[in-house]
Order: structure tokens, then C-alpha cells, then sequence
């Protein structure tokens, strides 16, 4: 009985110390596993290679229109107005009063000067008499010119402020007060414009900036009447960003309608085909994956997708201009490239 037991014991420990065994071994297996062996998974992709190409686009803005040559009459003092040399539409000279305001108001000092600029020159009358009898000298003959001719500066300045002018001729395309309205410094009271050509003034992006240039075509209509497109030309980009809207403001210039139906102040459209002026670096749409603060692309080479970050430009809706770390031939990936991280191996495939 004893050496059953004994021999029973024997048995059962050699039993555990089999199964601890196999435990162990199990765990030793275990750390053998490459924890890396992830990364070699294969992912599908589909493909295209970056190439040369000379892009080409229609890009469409909105903007207001002014006359080539155009005046806008302002009210210097706070007067009435008593009336209008002009109504809109009809054609004025260079120096034509637009606007009369009241002589009388408590601010023109109109007639004051007028008195002035009178009496001065009554003084300067008699002095030059007496100069030619040598009843006095040249030097105060001079004294009294510079008065006269300052009055009459004061009396000129007195007089554009209450009759206003315009400093071009053209037509009245705008007036803004009648009889018996009060004016306000700094106000726009009336519009003349000079229409046989017209200016469209509108804002780009920084993107379309760097490819327009001066002389560049730009088809001008309204949506009014837009079987009626005018053709015309840039001509002037402006250098700097707005600060708050940070686009770039452009004019374009084009030759009226023979019935002058663009006016100053009409809301336009204005067509330019944007081109990235020669041949440049492209790639697909699809190739190019954003995070709102850089644009990249994946570069295959060897079976593995390698990220690159890359500067994009104009594009025509299905490729797009870039510059970085790509040159002309290399493959990038299209399709599938929402699952791929850099260094990834992958199988490229055929649509």
C-alpha cells in the first residue's frame, strides 16, 4: 500500500512538472512573436504618375464697375444745397458747376471773402498809380500784391466750397441731393464718369494672384444681360492683401456697349482664365490628402508608400499643380490613401 501511494506521488508530480513545462513554453512562444509583423500588412492602392502639364482655367468674380476716368463731387462744409447744375445722363464740360450750395450759410464765408478779394484789389489799382508817379516804393507796391493775391486765393477756396465743379468732362451718372438738402462734410453729393470704357473692380484669392498678370484677358456681363460680354484686359494687380479679408484687389478694363448700358456702380460679373503660365508639376485631385494646416501626397517606390508634404496650386478640377519633394515620373498614390501611413507596404493595383 505504501508503495502504490509512493508510486501514485511520483506520477501526479511528474505531471505538473509537464503541464508547468508546456506553460512555459507556451509564454516562450509567446514573446517570440514580432510585435511588428502589423506593419507588414499590405494595402491595395491605386496609382498614377506625377507629370508636366500646362493648366488652364475659368475662374468667374463678382465686382462693382466705375468709369475709366471718373469724379465723384464731395461737400466740403455743412451748407444747403440751392441747386444742381446737372441731372444723370446728361454730358458736362471740365469746370461745369454740378452742385450750388448757399452762399449766405454761417459757414461758407462766401461773400465775406468776395469783399476781401474786392477791396484788395481796388488797393492794388491806386498803389500801382502811385508807384508810376514815384509816390512810393516798388517795395511796398510789392506788399500790396501779396495781399491781393492772397485775398484772391481765399476768395477762389471760398468759392469751390459752395459752387462745386467737376474736374473732368463726361456724363452724370449719379446725383445724390436735391434743393433744399443739407450737406455733410466728406459727403458724396454727385458722380461724373467718363463710360465710353469702363473698370471692374473685384478680389482674389492669394492663390489666383500669383497667376494673373497684367494684359491678361477678362470677359465682362451681367447677369441681367449676359448674352452681352465685353471684352477687356487687367490692368493693375494690387501688391498687398486686405488685412481683413486678405484677397488682392484687381481692375480690368473694357470698352462700353455703342448704348453705354454699363454704368458706374452696376454689380458685374467678370470671367479670367487663370493659367499657370507653362508647364508645371501635376498630380490627380485624389492624390492629395489635407489636415486643414499642410497637403501631402504618398510617393511609391519599392513596394512601400512614403509620405511627402507638399505646396499645392491652380487646379482644373481633376489635377493639381504642386511643388516639393515629387519631379516629373514619379508614381503616388490615388486610391486607398485614406489607410496609409508612411514607410506602408503596398500592392498597386489596376481600376
Amino acid at each position: 500500500m505504501n508503495a502504490l501511494n509512493v508510486s501514485c506521488t511520483t506520477v501526479g508530480r511528474a505531471a505538473l512538472i509537464l503541464c508547468f513545462g508546456a506553460l512555459l513554453g507556451c509564454g516562450a512562444r509567446h514573446k517570440d512573436v514580432d510585435p511588428g509583423a502589423a506593419s507588414t500588412h499590405t494595402v491595395a492602392v491605386e496609382a498614377a504618375v506625377a507629370g508636366m502639364k500646362s493648366l488652364s482655367v475659368t475662374r468667374s468674380y463678382s465686382g462693382s464697375l466705375e468709369g475709366e476716368e471718373q469724379a465723384n463731387i464731395v461737400a466740403r462744409l455743412a451748407e444747403r444745397v440751392t441747386g444742381t447744375g446737372a441731372q444723370v445722363g446728361e454730358s458736362v464740360r471740365a469746370g461745369q458747376v454740378i452742385i450750388a450750395l448757399d452762399k449766405n450759410g454761417s459757414s461758407s464765408q462766401y461773400y465775406q471773402a468776395e469783399a476781401n478779394f474786392t477791396n484788395a484789389g481796388k488797393t492794388l489799382e491806386r498803389m500801382k498809380s502811385l508807384y508810376a508817379d514815384g509816390a512810393i516804393s516798388l517795395q511796398s507796391l510789392d506788399g500790396v500784391q501779396t495781399a491781393y493775391d492772397v485775398a484772391k486765393t481765399n476768395f477762389e477756396a471760398a468759392k469751390s466750397n459752395v459752387e462745386l465743379t467737376t474736374p473732368i468732362a463726361g456724363l452724370v451718372t449719379a446725383v445724390n441731393v436735391s434743393a433744399g438738402d443739407m450737406t455733410a462734410p466728406g459727403s458724396m453729393l454727385a458722380t461724373v464718369a467718363k463710360i465710353d470704357r469702363m473698370r471692374i473692380v473685384f478680389n482674389i484669392d492669394e492663390v489666383d494672384a500669383t497667376n494673373l498678370h497684367i494684359g491678361q484677358k477678362a470677359f465682362v456681363y451681367s447677369d441681367t444681360r449676359p448674352d452681352t460680354k465685353m471684352e477687356g484686359e487687367i490692368i493693375q494687380l494690387s501688391n498687398s492683401a486686405d488685412a481683413r479679408s486678405r484677397s488682392f484687389e484687381v481692375k480690368a478694363r473694357f470698352p462700353n456697349t455703342p448704348d453705354r448700358w454699363f454704368r458706374p456702380g452696376m454689380y458685374c460679373r467678370v470671367d479670367v482664365q487663370v493659367s499657370s503660365r507653362g508647364e508645371t508639376l501635376t498630380v490627380p485631385n485624389a492624390a492629395i490628402q489635407s489636415d486643414g494646416t499642410s497637403d501631402r501626397v504618398y510617393f511609391i517606390r519599392g513596394g512601400r508608400a512614403f509620405q511627402r508634404t507638399v505646396n499645392i496650386g491652380l487646379t482644373d478640377g481633376q489635377t493639381t499643380a504642386i511643388t516639393g519633394a515629387l519631379a516629373a515620373g514619379d508614381t503616388v498614390a490615388t486610391v486607398g490613401v485614406s489607410t496609409l501611413r508612411d514607410s506602408s507596404f503596398v500592392k498597386v493595383v489596376k481600376k
